[in-house]
């Protein structure tokens, strides 16, 4: 039997992944990415987001270099930077970081370096936020997993006589 505290943790999950729906960040994408998720790898989604959290980062420091560099400054660099950006952010279903890159992308494809900056700031922004609400998502998915663990007598049980 379950306790009520990883019921609870469930519901807690379930509410945080509803707002981010909700809010756009997240796509069905990221659905699918948990039905891959199993009892052989337990951790994969947050082994994949990891992974994706350490490449963006990456790719995000590689866009501010490039941006702030008023003579190196060539759209076609940050195009290819923005491409990966967009292809891995679909593959876990951030959506809302898709959606920015394509607007970053629109503004270096017509040479608008400010616009460029700006959308890079609300970017950096929205990766932000979704690595924050994803670690809390990711926290009490290990808390639910920790209490799951712990099996509850059934009271029933207790009270039954064996003759």
């Amino acid at each position: 039997m379950l306790g009520l505290e990883s019921y609870r943790l469930v519901a807690d999950m379930n509410r945080l992944l509803a707002l981010l729906f909700h809010q756009g960040v997240l796509d069905e994408q990221f659905l699918q990415l948990q039905q891959l998720q199993d009892e052989s790898s337990p951790n994969f989604v947050s082994e994949v987001v990891n992974i994706y959290f350490n490449e963006s980062e990456k790719l995000l420091r590689n866009l501010r270099a490039l941006l702030m560099d008023r003579e190196q400054w060539e759209y076609t660099k940050v195009g290819v930077h923005l491409n990966q950006l967009i292809g891995s952010s679909s593959s876990i279903g951030a959506n809302r970081i898709r959606n920015v890159c394509v607007a970053l992308r629109a503004a270096s494809e017509q040479n608008n370096r400010l616009g460029c900056l700006r959308a890079l700031d609300v970017l950096e922004h929205e990766y932000c936020y979704l690595k924050n609400k994803l670690h809390e998502f990711f926290h009490i998915e290990q808390q639910r997993v920790l209490a799951a663990g712990i099996r509850y007598p059934n009271p029933m049980q207790q009270h039954q006589h064996h003759p």
